[in-house]
């Protein structure tokens, strides 16, 4: 199901619910030990329910470790795994972190089904508990679905949304896979385990081959790629950790064992910087946990839900029903000029064609000059969004070393013509611009590479231009907070980050909110806004 696990991090704001950076998952390789496989029958049942102000009280890593069945496996593969975990103690507290706002929905959600708690770990393997995680396989989200079995498990995909990051939608379709797995393999866990990493078929086939030669079948004696011998053995080694973090030289940061979120039906499509604005919360709270939404807004066609944290529910379930349905979304008119395509104007509105057709009743993607269509429209600058699909991507584009060129895409092109074309790696123009090797790319599409080669030497064309590296310009300024204004929106306007917008201003310090005639001290890069 899931291949090439270089996990690459979308998100590079500081995140009010979430610290620390990004880390891939370890990888190790032994030789192999044969043992005992749990069955089915293993897992361990549901505990007794608890009141939320016990539950509070508690750790959820206690939780956790109560309802281990897995951990008594020891042979030299799950020792070697668990060597890493003990030369690198910083991991698990970075995971342990970032982890907080979502492990307590996928341990109620194990325990529901019955299913091993191991599962909860899983998704530090796969994406260190990281929503936004893309890798090279085009594998995404906290269980790393790649978009075939997405599709299969009923996720949708599209503009707007992508279920493979939705925090519950996700968790139902992982759980619901590793369960199906399980009865392809007669109740055996780690045989599921290896087929969610390498696919059904082929641990099929490697039973057959083995069965075939009058060989054992169970796990350890299959032969598998190297990347699946080495997925099951890390997470037996993660829940000997887990089990006793001392033994192993690790410390996991307690989390609350309480629920961090609340599910909030909208009934309709709303601006994310408007929701952030009505809970009282910055942005990137609201899409740390609503990772799901790619753009500026939730999809047009749904899912109608967000989930917010439990502390803000009930000032924005207040302010949202003050607020007219006609307010959620903000609208453009656009008189269309000679020249304009559906598609064009859609990318200049960053919004979906099919959405413009849909609000302005368009049967085809014909379009009259002269005509006036209605379009959706984000409410602040886009910069604000600094977790969307768009963001995250242009964040992506900015890291590189040596001289930044802008490329776009033309007919025929593939991302091995153009690496051939500017003499770079393909896997290194997919990292560049966040993505996969294997997703598609389209004529007119932006990609930026980076070249160590002079200017004068670099293979250019009409579709490509240099962008030398500049030298910022920072100017201090005074700014006048206006109606509608939030630290998100003006860190977006002037391509700053709202952490530096409070470490400039005292009055802020401590507080949430401003307030319209408010003075703030800004340090900007005029050349950048």
């Amino acid at each position: 199901m899931l291949k090439n696990k270089e996990i690459v991090s979308a998100s590079a704001a500081c995140l009010s619910l979430v610290l620390g950076l990004f880390s891939s998952s370890p990888g190790l390789a032994a030789s192999a030990a044969s043992t005992v496989e749990p069955s089915l029958a293993a897992a361990a049942p549901a505990p007794a329910a608890e009141t939320e102000a016990e539950m509070a009280s508690t750790d959820i890593w206690q939780r956790i470790r109560s309802q281990l069945t897995l951990q008594t496996i020891e042979n030299r593969r799950v020792a070697a795994e668990r060597t890493w975990y003990e030369k690198n103690p910083d991991y698990m507290v970075r995971v342990s972190t970032r982890a907080a706002p979502y492990l307590y929905h996928v341990v109620n959600e194990i325990e529901r089904r019955g299913l091993p708690m191991e599962f909860a770990l899983l998704p530090i393997m796969e994406s260190a508990y990281d929503p936004f995680a893309y890798s090279h396989g085009r594998a995404a989200g906290l269980w790393q679905i790649i978009p075939g079995t997405g599709t299969e498990l009923g996720l949708d995909q599209n503009w707007w949304y992508d279920g493979r990051r939705d925090v519950r939608a996700s968790t139902d379709a992982a759980l619901n896979y590793l369960t199906k797995l399980a009865r392809a393999f007669d109740g055996d866990w780690l045989k599921a385990l290896a087929a969610y990493n390498a696919g059904k078929r082929r641990v099929k086939r490697a039973e057959t081959y083995n069965r075939e030669r009058g060989k054992p079948t169970d796990f350890w004696s299959l032969r598998l790629p190297t990347e699946t011998r080495n997925y099951v053995p890390r997470l037996l080694a993660l829940t000997d950790v887990v089990a006793d973090p001392a033994r192993y030289g690790q410390s996991l940061p307690p989390i609350p064992d309480t629920n961090h979120f609340a599910v909030i039906d909208t009934g309709s499509q709303i601006d994310l910087a408007q929701a952030a604005t009505l809970a009282n919360i910055d942005i990137e709270a609201v899409y740390k946990l609503n990772p799901g939404y790619n753009r500026w807004a939730t999809s047009p066609d749904g899912p109608h839900e967000l989930l917010l944290p439990k502390t803000a529910a009930a000032a924005f379930e207040q302010n949202l029903a003050a607020l007219d349905r006609s307010q959620r979304i903000q609208w453009t008119r656009y008189t269309v000029r000679t020249g304009d395509t559906l598609s064009e104007i859609a990318t200049q509105f960053n919004t979906d064609s099919g959405v413009i057709k849909d609000v302005n009743n368009l049967r085809k993607n014909r379009i009259i000059v002269g005509n006036t269509l209605m379009i959706p429209t984000a409410s602040a600058p886009l910069q604000s969004y600094a977790l969307s699909a768009d963001q995250r991507q242009a964040t992506k584009q900015s890291k590189g070393k040596g001289n930044r060129l802008e490329y776009r895409v033309r007919p025929g092109d593939s991302f091995w013509t153009i690496a051939r074309r500017f003499d770079v790696s393909t896997r290194k123009v997919a990292e560049w611009n966040g993505l996969a090797v294997r997703d598609p790319i389209h004529p007119g599409q932006k990609l930026v590479l980076w070249t160590k080669q002079p200017f004068s030497d670099v293979k250019l064309t009409s579709a490509s231009t240099v962008i030398p590296k500049r030298q910022p310009m920072i100017r201090k300024l005074g700014y006048k907070v206006r109606n509608g204004d939030s630290l998100a929106r003006i860190a977006g306007k002037f391509n700053i980050s709202i952490e530096d917008i409070i470490g400039w201003n005292d009055s802020l310090r401590g507080k949430k909110y401003i307030h319209p005639g408010q003075r703030l001290t800004l340090y900007v890069d005029v050349t950048s806004t």
